[in-house]
């Protein structure tokens, strides 16, 4: 059986470590692995630290469910781009639907109720009247 070593190394060392890497892949056998990197999403008052997978609201944090966290993620990925039901149905749920209408509107307002300051008049998540929600950072 081989041994893990596990190496990390900020920006300013990448170099060194490619040289060390050249420098040992000739004596033995080396695979290297970077891990998923996931950006955080930081808006005025909302953060989304995906790699921990937390939403903070003006350094609360707010408690999500797995859709709700993978729905926000999704359309605050895509800031300001307008996104269907059923895109955001398919991309969330992973799954093909024709009436996919009641899941996403009640997930919206789930959402807009945990992190909008006023739901009633949301800052975030914009309903685009006919074809879908948008999100405004």
């Amino acid at each position: 059986m081989g041994k893990i070593m596990i190496l990390t190394f900020n920006d300013n060392e990448e170099m060194a470590i490619e040289r060390i890497v050249t420098a040992l892949s000739d004596e033995i056998s080396i695979e290297v692995i970077q891990p998923n990197f996931f950006p955080m999403l930081s808006f005025p008052g909302l953060e989304i630290k995906q790699q921990q997978r937390m939403v903070l609201q003006d350094g609360a944090e707010i408690n999500l469910t797995r859709l709700e966290y993978s729905t926000l993620v999704f359309l605050a990925s895509n800031p300001r781009i307008v996104l269907t039901q059923t895109q955001i149905f398919e991309a969330v749920w992973n799954m093909d639907s024709d009436s996919c209408h009641s899941s996403v509107v009640n997930m919206i307002c789930n959402l807009r109720k945990k992190i909008e300051p006023d739901s009633k008049n949301p800052t975030y998540i914009k309903t685009v009247l006919g074809v879908g929600y948008k999100f405004n950072g």
